[in-house]
This record gives structure tokens, C-alpha cells and sequence, in this order.
């Protein structure tokens, strides 16, 4: 049996080897005759693809901030922390209006100063730490490195924008008999014109700027505001004139130069006279010089007629001399416009038709002139929501690029146009697409971003149901904007039409919050909606903890620094009423003592409902108090509240005496 077995073990052994080589011999040629397929095709696929070349995509070269750019991408605005530029130092982020003031200029008063010794004392800033590196972090190089007189000395102190030191190695040059190169008088001449022959004010300085007497006398004695910054004006015969004097030959750069600085520092009649020096002298002048005198026409001309027919004359001379006009060409024009009264209508129709004809796509500072001129020239506002609406529709979801200085008024003049005419739909089209990228930064400076937001937000609560008030009231505050008293008082109305008023505890919570809380008048508008109607125990209760905390108010508005609160006979009763209601008798008596102070006098009303508190309370001594302290006011409703008194409470002898005197106490006749 064994060996039986080992025959036929050998032998399914040897069948075995002989079927998996066939297997593989029949799997070999299946392959080979698959892969002689493919390369057949390959061939043939090659053959016909030799003649078109081959694309190799170029290689992705990832910037060292891409990392940090992706990050960014994952960040959104948190609304319930402070605005972004106070986050660094928790602990000076601002909470109240005047603090966001005094903290803002105060970060960018600290920015300059740094900046200015930076600048000034490079040798102890020269480590970098920063990877990748912040060329905006590192001191510039201003201090001058080439001394000898030359035309590279020259060029240095022009780019380091050293007006006067440009000026002294300039007339170096020519004294040496240098001759200096056109282009190189032509960035001195720009120099020199766009600071007003002054060096530039350094970062931290006070500058070398004058001013005259009667900006000085207007701003004497107040605090100096960042619009009270001072003007420069152009001196006669300064060294842009003497330089360009005594130049051999002067081209159109040379003028346009010149004129370009005289319209931005008040020459506006000297920029014409050189204008008429530059066509007798058979020079063609640039785009610059034509929008330089476009945007002067509203000072030398005072009659509407006048100055269009200027303006019309200036671009007959620009078509005549082949100048192309460009996007700040049509913003002169319409700007200038805007003065033009009743005119400025049918011509800021016509110079968009023009723009349109030449192709040149508008800017926001285009859009912001024509809302301003048919804000002005309407007789009705359903001109003006269309044109609005018109311009919303040409700008809806677009990503935008500032263009034009004037850009960064166009939100808020929009919303303002929304704000007058009632139209909520546009200004959440505003609103949508300030959200669009990064448009928000066309909103402009600080208090420009907060003119938008205090006119958006007003229109809410004019107009929108209190519940998405509130909800913008969330995302808005204080992340974007502070509330002004005005934009509060506007809420108050908003809670008071929608009969919300049990949102006022909380509401005069982000008032002390936002420091509003030495504003009268608002501390008045919330007493008054609080103690109008009476309400349930709960949100009377919250109403009195609310009318403490503003007694609190006014006892600690003698603080330095904040505007005194005094107590008014209004105010006194309205608080008092309040305590009334919510059954606080004790702190309501220290108001009633709190009238004898401020020598003022209760109403009748309010002894009223004090007696009815002390009769559901069954606090006859209480009662009997008020009746000798309305005696002592001399209130008519005196023998009145004696008689109640003795009716409907327990009293003892003495006490019957004393209301029996006052009952008998003859009315005082008025």
C-alpha cells in the first residue's frame, strides 16, 4: 500500500508540472501578442502625433507667503472681539468710543515714532529675524552715501526725496559747469513741485511747513485734528520757477511739472498763465496738464456757464492737439460738475456717452460724481434710486481696484443716497458687494469705514425687522464700528417699533460698554421707553436694576475726564417710578430724598403711585412720611393723600393728628 501510494503521488506530481507549463506557455503568448498590440498602436499613434509638438507644463513656483496666504484663507472676521488693528495687546483694546479715538491715533503716533528712529538710527536696527523677510519692517536707507558734486549724488538725493539737499548739489553742479541731464531735471522738477520746494515731513517730525494766520487763529486753543493738518502753499519764484528759468530748452515735462504743482497747491491762476506760456512757446501738452487745469476750473471761473464753457474749451484743445483722455480725465470733468449747479445734469450724461465711445470703464470716483450730481439736480428721489440702481447692477459681484483717489467715497455717499430714500434692497446690494474680496478696503481711512457702517446701520433700523437689527447689531459692533449716541437712539426706536423694549436692559449694558453713558439725552430716551408702559414682574424687575445702575451713573459722573450728569426733575421721577413698579420701596424713598437735595420737585403722580406701593406693602408709618414729606414741597395733592391715608390704613393716634392737621391745610391757589 506504501508504495502504491508514492506511484501515484509521483505521478499527480509529474501532471502537475506538465499543466502549469502549458498554462504559462499559453499566458506568455496571450501577453506577447497583447503587448505586440499595444505597441503596434503606440507606433501607429506616434506616426500620426509627430508633427504636433509636445506641451510640458511649466513648473509652479510657490512664493515664500504662499503658506501664510493659505492660512489667511481659512480665517474669517470674528464679530464679537475688537477690530483687528488692537488685537496684538488684549489688554489696550478699546471698549468705548472715545477710547477707540485716543487708541487709534495714539498706535499711530507710536507707528511714526518708530518708524522716525528707525529711519534715522539704521546702525542699531540691523538684525533681521523675519522669515521670510518684511522689507517694510527694516529701517530705509536714508542717510546720504555720495558727497562729491555729481550728477550720481544728485540722482541719490532725489530718490531719498531730499528737497533741499537736491536742490544745494543741483546748483553745485551748474556752478562747477556740470550740465545735468534732462531726465534727471525732470525727476527734481517733480520733486520739488510735489512737496512745494519743502523736504517731506519725516515720519515722528513736525516738518517745515508754515501757516497762515488765520488757519492758525481758527485752530488756536482746540485740539489738533488729523483734517487740521497744515497746507501747503506755492511760493512765488521758488526753485522749481528759478530752476525752470534757467533751464536752455524746456520741454512739455518740464511745464507739466510746473502747473501740476501749482493746481495742487493753490497757483491755480499761475497754472492757466503757464499753460498760455507752453502753447505761445508751440509745445504740445499732456494728458496731465489737461486734467490738471480741468480739475482748477472751480477756481477761476464763478458762473456755472463759465466754467463748463472753460472745461469745454480745454478739451477742444485736447482733441485739437491728438491728446488721448483718460479715466482721470472724465473724473475732472464730472468732479468739476458737481460745481456746475442745474448744468451738470445733461453734461454728465453726455461725458459718460463719451467715456462709453472711447472705451474707458469707470472707476467708483466716476459713479460717486454722477450720484452727486443727480442728488443735487433731482426734483424728486425716484431719479435718484435709478441711477443708483443703475450703477449697483454694473457693479454687482465684481472684485474691484482703487483707480482713482476719489474711489473711496463712493460707499459711503451710496449708502447716504439709501439712507435719504428710504432704500433697504440697495444698500444690502452695497453692503454685499463691499463683502466681495477684498473690497472692503475701498471703504477708505477709519472714520470713513465708520460713516458707512453708522449710515447701513441706521438704514437697518429704520427700515428692517428688529430681529435682523439685531443681528447686524452682532456682527457689526464692535468688530467694524462704535456706536455713536445717534446710531444708539436709532436702535432705541427700531426695539420701541417692533415692541421689543425687554431688549433695553441689555442694550443700555452695551451703552456703558461703549461709554455713551454720560450722554443725557440718551440716558433720557431709555428712562422714557422703560417707564411709558408697565410691563411684566420679570422685565419690570430687570427695568429697575437697570434704572440703579444709571442712578450709579450719575452719582460717579463727577469722575475726571467725563462730562458731568446732573439730575433733572424727569430723570428723578422716571427712575423712581421705576423702583416703584418693581417693588423696590426702600430705594425708591432714597429718591424721593434725593428731590430735597437737588432742590427738585416730585410730581403729584409719582406721590400717587408711592402711596399705593405703601398700601400693598401695609407700611403706614411709609405712607404717613410721604403725606409730611408732599406737605413739605407744598404739593397741592397733599390734603389728598392725607385723607387716603387716613382712610386705608391702621394708624395710632399721633399719627391721625398729624395727617388730620395736613388734610385741613387749605389748597395753595396758583
Amino acid at each position: 500500500m506504501a508504495a502504491s501510494g508514492r506511484q501515484v503521488g509521483k505521478y499527480m506530481y509529474k501532471n502537475n508540472r506538465i499543466l502549469l507549463t502549458n498554462v504559462e506557455q499559453v499566458l506568455f503568448h496571450r501577453n506577447f501578442g497583447g503587448i505586440s498590440a499595444l505597441r503596434q498602436q503606440a507606433a501607429e499613434a506616434s506616426k500620426a502625433d509627430s508633427s504636433e509638438p509636445i506641451a510640458i507644463p511649466r513648473k509652479k513656483v510657490w512664493s515664500n507667503e504662499s503658506v501664510l496666504e493659505a492660512l489667511a484663507m481659512t480665517v474669517r472676521r470674528d464679530p464679537t472681539t475688537f477690530p483687528y488693528q488692537f488685537q496684538d495687546d488684549p489688554y489696550l483694546s478699546p471698549r468705548t468710543t472715545a477710547e477707540f479715538k485716543l487708541y487709534s491715533v495714539s498706535q499711530e503716533s507710536g507707528r511714526s515714532a518708530a518708524k522716525y528712529f528707525v529711519n534715522n538710527y539704521p546702525k542699531f536696527f540691523t538684525k533681521d529675524f523675519a522669515e521670510p523677510h518684511i522689507p517694510c519692517l527694516m529701517p530705509d536707507d536714508v542717510s546720504l552715501r555720495l558727497e562729491e558734486v555729481s550728477e550720481e549724488a544728485l540722482k541719490e538725493r532725489i530718490s531719498l526725496k531730499k528737497v533741499k539737499a537736491a536742490v544745494d548739489m543741483y546748483d553745485q553742479l551748474l556752478q562747477a559747469g556740470t550740465s545735468v541731464s534732462m531726465e534727471t531735471t525732470h525727476n527734481l522738477l517733480d520733486l520739488i513741485c510735489l512737496f512745494s520746494d519743502r523736504d517731506p515731513v519725516q515720519e515722528g517730525g513736525t516738518g517745515d511747513m508754515e501757516e497762515s494766520g488765520k488757519d492758525a487763529t481758527k485752530r488756536k486753543g482746540n485740539v489738533r485734528q488729523a483734517s487740521d493738518l497744515r497746507k501747503l502753499t506755492w511760493k512765488e519764484n521758488n526753485n522749481a520757477e528759478r530752476i525752470f528759468n534757467l533751464l536752455p530748452e524746456r520741454d512739455t515735462r518740464c511745464y507739466s511739472a510746473l502747473i501740476r504743482g501749482m493746481v495742487k497747491h493753490g497757483a491755480y491762476a499761475k497754472a492757466f498763465s503757464l499753460y498760455t506760456d507752453l502753447l505761445n512757446n508751440r509745445l504740445t501738452a499732456d494728458v496731465h496738464i489737461f486734467n490738471a487745469l480741468i480739475s482748477a476750473v472751480g477756481e477761476v471761473r464763478d458762473k456755472y456757464t463759465e466754467r463748463w464753457g472753460l472745461i469745454a474749451e480745454i478739451l477742444n484743445q485736447m482733441s485739437g492737439q491728438k491728446i488721448q483722455p483718460n479715466l482721470q480725465t472724465f473724473n475732472s470733468v464730472l468732479k468739476a460738475l458737481r460745481r456746475c449747479g442745474s448744468l451738470a445734469k445733461p453734461l454728465a450724461l453726455q461725458t459718460l456717452s463719451e467715456m462709453a465711445a472711447l472705451r474707458i470703464a469707470p472707476s467708483l470716483a466716476t459713479f460717486d460724481h454722477v450720484l452727486a450730481i443727480f442728488y443735487k439736480a433731482a426734483t424728486s428721489g425716484q431719479g435718484n434710486v435709478d441711477i443708483l440702481q443703475s450703477v449697483m447692477s454694473e457693479l454687482a459681484g465684481k472684485s474691484l481696484t482703487c483707480q482713482d483717489p476719489g474711489d473711496v467715497m463712493f460707499f459711503s455717499d451710496a449708502m447716504r443716497v439709501c439712507l435719504d430714500y428710504k432704500e433697504l434692497g440697495l444698500g444690502y446690494e452695497i453692503q454685499n458687494l463691499v463683502d466681495v474680496g477684498e473690497n472692503w478696503r475701498l471703504l477708505g481711512d477709519t472714520y470713513q469705514a465708520s460713516v458707512y457702517h453708522a449710515r447701513f446701520f441706521n438704514l437697518l433700523c429704520t427700515m428692517e425687522n428688529i430681529d435682523v437689527v439685531l443681528m447686524w447689531y452682532k456682527k457689526l459692533i464692535p468688530s467694524l464700528h462704535y456706536l455713536h449716541s445717534e446710531g444708539l437712539r436709532h436702535l432705541l426706536q427700531a426695539l420701541d417699533t417692533d415692541s421689543r423694549l425687554d431688549m433695553l436692559p441689555t442694550i443700555w449694558k452695551d451703552i456703558r460698554s461703549l461709554g455713551h453713558d454720560n450722554k443725557p439725552d440718551l440716558i433720557g430716551d431709555l428712562l422714557t421707553l422703560m417707564e411709558r408702559d408697565k410691563h411684566s414682574p420679570e422685565v419690570q424687575e430687570s427695568f429697575a436694576v437697570c434704572a440703579l445702575e444709571i442712578k450709579s451713573a450719575f452719582d460717579g459722573s463727577k469722575n475726571i475726564g467725563r462730562a458731568s450728569l446732573e439730575w433733572g426733575n424727569v430723570t428723578l421721577s422716571q427712575v423712581t417710578s421705576l423702583l416703584l413698579r418693581a417693588n423696590k420701596i426702600q430705594e425708591a424713598w432714597k429718591m424721593l430724598q434725593l428731590f430735597k437735595e437737588k432742590n427738585r420737585v416730585p410730581p403729584k403722580e409719582l406721590f400717587e403711585d408711592f402711596l399705593s406701593a405703601c398700601r400693598s406693602e401695609g407700611s403706614a408709618q411709609r405712607a404717613v412720611e410721604l403725606v409730611q414729606l408732599s406737605a413739605a414741597f407744598c404739593l397741592h395733592v397733599t390734603p389728598k393723600l392725607a385723607k387716603l391715608t387716613l382712610a386705608e390704613f391702621d394708624l395710632s393716634e399721633e399719627q391721625r393728628i398729624i395727617l388730620s392737621e395736613l388734610e385741613s391745610v387749605t389748597e395753595p391757589v396758583d
